[in-house]
């Protein structure tokens, strides 16, 4: 079996670790890019189309900050949760709090 290592989160903005609170809206995506303190996920939505009357397929971008304790957890593809958050920087709104699978989920 292999052991468990303690992480170590020192990340003021980590939700469990950290003194960052959550609130309002939350989105689950695939991550399609991965910085060193930040992600981007994509996931579709339907919009109404009033001239036609039909539903179009939209993909919406949102940029997401990467604690330090789920660096290592994340990566490209995987299917991720995300919180609203106080605006961190120009833009980033929102933090990652969980991974919910590995690989693509459609």
């Amino acid at each position: 079996m292999a052991t468990q290592e303690k992480i170590i989160c020192n990340d003021k903005f980590c939700p469990k670790h950290g003194s960052m609170s959550t609130r309002g809206r939350s989105f689950k995506g695939t991550v399609i890019r991965k910085f060193p303190k930040r992600v981007v996920i994509e996931f579709d939505r339907t919009v109404f189309i009033k001239k036609y009357e039909r539903y179009a397929k939209r993909k919406t971008k949102l940029h997401a900050r990467l604690p330090e304790c789920m660096f290592n957890e994340i990566n490209l593809g995987d299917y991720i949760e995300i919180i609203e958050c106080r605006p961190i920087s120009k833009i980033v709104h929102f933090i990652a709090v969980q991974k919910i699978t590995g690989g693509n989920k459609q």
